[in-house]
């Protein structure tokens, strides 16, 4: 399985995917960043909550270092998102699938490879946009008069360890997502497409429309496993939630990937 691993991270390593994929993430987190400093209120006593403009004083906590980088929980697990489901399904699209059978016969050793190919690749992601949020926030600091000094405390250290681990486990729970539709839909297109259309605008309909169905939607669950809780969702019932979509997705995907026939 080893092997598995290391021929998909060498696939994975050419420039058209991480090249395009870390820049992207990078614009985001400027952009992230560069706003909420931008909009940096002036008034001490503003309330800390995601959907507020933030203040001096309130950015000048421990947790302001991060602040920006706790914001993209969704963003970056929609991109991982895409690089599992094109990763997937580009097996059956280019009919190689077929020859990396003959060089691994066992089919679970070849998805498990796989898998923690990816989620070594949603890893590096998630750090690429802690390290451009963090950095940025400091060069910004300057300009917006935040002081920084508890930036670095025990606290703030303890805080964003705790962030990076829940925004990493909500990444790869998108990107689950994504090689589970890759692998049942045989088509990047369709699997992208389709997890796209139903996390960036359908569940926002049915919320609006179905109030009691917020509970049990997908992507509120992840977005509450990435944000470490959320209004709609607690913590523990995000990840519960999230398990039980990702067992029945991984699960039909993995009895998929083991029996369906390779004709190409």
């Amino acid at each position: 399985m080893f092997n598995v691993v290391k021929a998909e991270l060498r696939k994975m390593k050419r420039p058209s995917l991480t090249l395009v994929t870390f820049s992207i993430v990078a614009a985001l987190s400027t952009l992230f960043t560069s706003l909420i400093f931008l909009r940096l209120g002036t008034s001490s006593n503003r309330p800390r909550g995601r959907e507020m403009v933030q203040s001096v004083a309130s950015m000048s906590k421990s947790d302001g270092g991060y602040y920006s980088f706790s914001l993209m929980g969704l963003f970056i697990g929609l991109i991982a998102l895409t690089v599992f489901a094109s990763q997937s399904s580009n097996e059956y699209t280019y009919g190689t699938l077929r020859n990396l059978l003959v060089r691994q016969p066992s089919r679970m050793k070849l998805l498990a490879g796989k898998f923690l190919a990816m989620t070594i690749f949603s890893a590096l992601l998630t750090l690429v946009a802690a390290a451009v949020n963090i950095s940025l926030s400091y060069l910004e600091s300057s300009h917006g008069s935040v002081d920084t000094k508890l930036w670095m405390s025990s606290a703030a250290i303890s805080g964003f360890l705790k962030t990076f681990g829940n925004m990493l486990l909500g990444t790869i729970g998108y990107g689950l997502v994504g090689m589970s539709l890759g692998i049942i839909l045989k088509s990047p297109m369709s699997a992208i497409s389709i997890s796209l259309l139903w996390f960036m605008v359908l569940e926002n309909i049915l919320s609006a429309v179905l109030s009691s169905a917020t509970k049990w939607l997908p992507g509120n669950a992840l977005s509450a496993v990435s944000a470490g809780g959320a209004k709609i969702f607690s913590y523990q019932r995000g990840l519960v939630v999230s398990a039980v979509y990702l067992l029945i997705f991984g699960g039909a995907a993995t009895v998929l990937f083991k029996r369906r026939d390779v004709a190409s």
